[in-house]
C-alpha cells in the first residue's frame, strides 16, 4: 500500500537565512525577475527559492506576483519585483554649487529629486544640517518607513571613521569629521521612535560607479572603470566583481590627481597639468575662451559648449583638446587597471558624445591594452548616478541582511 505523498523537502532555516541577501540582491538588481530565474541564479530548489522569495515578500521587500508568468518555454514562473510600497532610504549628494536630496526604494528607484544650494560651503556643520533638515522633510511626507540615509560628497572619504582629508572644492577644514556630523545632524532633525536612522557617507564618485555597476551602463561587467566630472574636478572608481575598490583606507583611484598636461593649469593639490583641472568643466570653459563664473551652474554650461561643437569652430577645438586631455588619463588608468569596462559620467559622457571617435582614439593611441580596441567606453547610463549610489550606500547593510529591514515591534 502506497505511503502518504512526499512533502517537498523545506530549506533549513540557517540556508534560507544566508540566501535572503543574495536574493534580495538579485531582484534589486533585475537579475531574477522571475522566481525560476532567482533559482537558476541560487543554484537551489524551487522549494528553496519560493521559500526564499517569500520570506522577503513577508519583510515588505519584494512582491510575488500570484500568477506564474508564461509565454516561453518551460513551466511559467512567478514574476518577482521590488514592492513599491516598501521602505525606503534618503539619499542625500552635496556638489560644488548646492546639494540634492531624494528617497529611494529598492530596485534603483529614485523619487523626485530635490535640489537646493548650498548654504555656507566653508562650514561643514552648516552644510549637513541643512541637507538633513531637507531629507527630514521628505521622510516627515512619506508613508513609507525610512530605514536610513546615504550621503555622497565631492571629497575622498576615509574607512572607516568617515573623515574628509582634502574637501578641496568645499574649503572644508582637513579631516572634516563629516559622517559624525552628517549622523549628528539627522538624528536631530529626523528622530524616530526606534533611535536615529543610520547614516553612511561616502565619496561621490565611488558612489556612481556602484550604481552604474548595478542598474546602469556597467552592469555585467567584473572590472569596471568609472570616470566622472561634475561641477568641478574629476572622480574615479573601480568596481571588481560586484565591490568597490577603495584601497587601505578609503582613499584609492583618485585618478583626478593623474598628470595629463605638465605646466599646465594649477590644480588645488598645489601642481599643474593634473587631470581635476584639464578635464573639468571650468577647463572646458576656459579651452573655449569663455569666463569661468557667470553665477550659472559650470556642468550645464560646459555641455552646452559640448553641444555646441557640431557647428561652432572654438567649441570644437575646446571638446577637442580636453577629450585629447581625458584620452592621455584613461591610457594610463587602462594600462594599471585592465579593466573589461570604462563607463564615462558627468561632462565625460557629453565630451563623449560630442567626440565619439576621437576620445576612444585618444585612448587606444597612448594605452598598451587600449590599442587592441577590446575595451568599450560608453556613457553613464544614469541620469543621477551619484544619488542612486547614495541610495545604494544606505540599503548595502539591508541588502546584506534582509532581516534587519524588520519593522520594530
Amino acid at each position: 500500500m502506497p505511503g502518504p505523498p512526499r512533502r517537498a523537502a523545506r530549506p533549513a532555516p540557517d540556508r534560507g537565512r544566508t540566501l535572503l541577501g543574495p536574493a534580495l540582491a538579485l531582484i534589486h538588481t533585475g537579475q531574477a525577475p522571475t522566481r525560476s530565474a532567482l533559482t537558476g541564479a541560487l543554484a537551489v530548489t524551487r522549494a528553496t527559492a519560493g521559500a526564499v522569495a517569500a520570506e522577503l515578500a513577508a519583510l515588505g521587500l519584494v512582491t510575488v506576483d500570484s500568477r506564474p508568468a508564461g509565454g516561453g518555454r518551460g513551466r511559467p514562473s512567478h514574476r518577482l519585483a521590488v514592492d513599491p510600497a516598501g521602505p525606503v532610504v534618503l539619499a542625500a549628494q552635496i556638489h560644488a554649487d548646492g546639494f540634492t536630496v531624494a528617497l529611494a526604494g529598492l530596485g534603483g528607484t529614485v523619487g523626485e529629486p530635490v535640489d537646493l544650494p548650498l548654504p555656507h560651503p566653508g562650514d561643514p556643520g552648516r552644510v549637513l544640517r541643512a541637507v538633513a533638515e531637507a531629507g527630514a522633510r521628505l521622510v516627515a511626507a512619506s508613508p513609507r518607513r525610512c530605514l536610513g540615509a546615504g550621503l555622497a560628497v565631492p571629497t575622498p572619504v576615509t574607512e572607516p571613521d568617515g573623515t574628509a582629508p582634502a574637501a578641496m572644492y568645499l574649503d572644508w577644514p582637513s579631516g572634516a569629521p563629516v559622517a559624525e556630523l552628517f549622523a549628528a545632524r539627522l538624528a536631530r532633525a529626523a528622530p524616530t521612535p526606534y533611535g536615529p536612522l543610520p547614516a553612511r557617507v561616502a565619496n561621490d564618485a565611488n558612489l556612481a560607479a556602484l550604481a552604474e555597476h548595478r542598474h546602469g551602463a556597467g552592469c555585467g561587467a567584473r572590472h569596471l572603470l568609472y570616470v566622472t566630472s561634475g561641477h568641478r574636478g574629476v572622480g574615479g572608481a573601480l568596481v571588481v566583481d560586484g565591490r568597490l575598490y577603495t584601497g587601505s583606507a578609503g582613499l584609492a583611484l583618485e585618478v583626478g590627481q593623474l598628470l595629463v598636461a605638465p605646466g599646465g593649469r594649477r590644480c588645488p593639490c598645489g601642481r599643474r597639468g593634473c587631470l581635476n583641472v584639464e578635464a573639468d568643466p571650468p577647463a572646458l570653459l576656459a579651452a573655449a575662451g569663455l569666463p569661468p563664473d557667470t553665477g550659472e551652474p559650470l556642468l550645464e554650461r560646459a555641455r552646452t559648449v559640448t553641444r555646441a561643437a557640431a557647428h561652432d569652430p572654438a567649441a570644437r577645438a575646446a571638446v577637442d583638446l580636453v577629450a585629447d586631455r581625458l584620452g592621455i588619463g584613461l591610457a594610463g588608468l587602462v594600462d594599471i587597471l585592465n579593466p573589461d569596462r570604462v563607463v564615462l559620467g558627468g561632462l565625460h559622457q557629453d565630451l563623449l558624445a560630442a567626440a565619439p571617435e576621437r576620445l576612444p582614439e585618444a585612448l587606444a593611441r597612448r594605452s598598451l591594452w587600449g590599442r587592441s580596441g577590446s575595451i568599450p567606453v560608453l556613457a553613464a547610463a544614469l541620469d543621477r548616478p551619484d544619488l542612486t549610489g547614495a541610495a545604494e550606500l544606505a540599503w548595502q547593510p539591508y541588502l546584506d541582511d534582509p532581516l534587519s529591514a524588520a519593522a520594530p515591534g
